[in-house]
């Protein structure tokens, strides 16, 4: 405006109709100029810059997943925001979970997300999870396949935690390993229980993978660890699937004594003590509890068109197919489950399941093969035949756990407003 004053003093007053409108169309064409230059930008963004992917940044909209189906969706590529982490920066993935220390040359399998059909993921603030359970105990119960998401939470969260602001430790005498945020007062802790009732496979490491032996009655030896927590997440299938149980009828000591059962009454057997169990022994106004639903195995590659005794090995690609389903799925102990928690749910004790059954059925990609530490060398035979002895069992860190994670802390986060 300043300017044309200016303008308007210096011309004679007869031409100031005429002076207006050539500033009018000046300003017209600067507009319009800026305006397509701004276009150009805007357009030279799209054309190098990809949408942002669709999550929600707000750790407060966790609230709005009331009434949403997680467990239905697709997996979508996104280098831009995963993985979530390093695995070289994560001290505590080591085993069959690391893989790229064990030779695994392709990363394309941890840059994918889990997009839901209905809404959006929450993106995961490893800083406002621990503010959130600041306090708090949370303990994963189970095999290796929960232990493999124990291990994806405490790298999650301890990027986010100062040095000598954290520890990890094993507890003495117990199937225990505990990790602490200091600062938060936060443990994260795993516990070895395969079939969640005493059994012969007890022993983290030295057990038998031919022979199951439970004590149904026996479930207070591993359950009094589970008490005076705030989150309870449970895992318990890949150890039943065996065709029959031996149980006792009395001690370990005089194990002589038993019955033998198929492993979907054995398994429906030791839920029906471990709900006992929770009923009576869980504080529930207090503790939250979760049960992850089974996994895959992807051990039969004709299944997605691959020929021969092909199975997950040399696999860098998930599976695209919609409702994809695996033949190791047991779609009977996922009911046995359900049956289990619908039944606590009458009495007035809710254990939300996290279905990943379904997410998981994609990702033959993602195991680790032959990318992982073995407990015995491998015999020439096996050597010679690497599908033989690859791992699709488990998952590679980063990777598929860290969307499990994801989800059970959407849960687990509406439950702590």
């Amino acid at each position: 405006m300043e300017k044309k004053k200016q303008l308007i003093g210096i011309w004679d007053v007869k031409h100031t109709f005429e002076s207006s409108v050539v500033i009018f169309f000046i300003i017209g064409a600067v507009a319009t100029i800026a305006f397509c230059y701004a276009n150009m930008d805007e357009q030279d963004k799209r054309s190098t810059t990809p949408p942002p992917p669709l999550v929600v940044d707000n750790p407060a909209n966790y609230d709005s997943l009331d009434g949403c189906d997680l467990f239905s969706g697709k997996w979508v590529h996104d280098n831009h925001t995963y993985p979530l982490y390093k695995e070289l920066q994560c001290p505590y993935i080591t085993g069959e979970f690391a893989c790229g220390q064990h030779g695994r040359m392709d990363s394309n399998y941890q840059q994918w997300r889990w997009q839901p059909h209905a809404c959006n993921l929450p993106r995961l603030d490893g800083k406002e999870v621990l503010e959130k359970l600041r306090g708090k105990r949370v303990i994963f119960v189970g095999d290796s396949v929960i232990r493999n998401q124990w291990v994806s939470m405490v790298c999650l969260l301890q990027s986010v935690i100062r040095p000598g602001k954290k520890k990890m430790q094993k507890v003495p005498n117990v199937s225990l390993l505990t990790f602490k945020a200091l600062e938060y007062n936060v443990s994260v802790d795993f516990y070895w229980a395969p079939l969640l009732v005493e059994s012969n496979a007890d022993h983290p490491s030295m057990h038998k993978t031919n022979d199951r032996i439970v004590r149904i009655e026996s479930i207070e030896k591993h359950a009094k660890n589970w008490v005076n927590t705030d989150v309870l997440v449970f895992n318990s299938y890949l150890w039943w699937r065996m065709p029959e149980f031996k149980i006792l009828n009395g001690s370990f000591e005089d194990s002589k004594q038993y019955n033998i059962v198929d492993s979907h009454h054995a398994y429906s057997m030791v839920l029906e003590v471990w709900s006992n169990w929770l009923y009576t022994h869980i504080n529930h106004t207090r503790t939250q509890s979760y049960f992850m639903s089974m996994t895959a195995t992807h051990h039969r590659g004709k299944e997605w068109g691959m020929k021969g005794g092909r199975n997950c090995y040399n696999e860098t690609d998930p599976i695209m197919k919609d409702k994809f389903w695996e033949s190791g799925s047991d779609l009977e102990m996922m009911r046995i489950l359900e049956s289990s928690l619908n039944k606590l749910k009458t009495k007035g004790v809710t254990v939300q399941m996290v279905n990943i059954t379904q997410l998981t059925q994609y990702r033959k990609d993602a195991h680790p093969s032959i990318h992982r530490m073995y407990n015995s060398p491998l015999s020439t035979t096996q050597l010679l035949n690497p599908s033989s002895y690859a791992d699709c069992t488990h998952w590679c860190l980063p990777g598929v756990p860290d969307v499990w994670n994801e989800i059970l802390l959407a849960y687990v986060l509406q439950g702590h407003k």
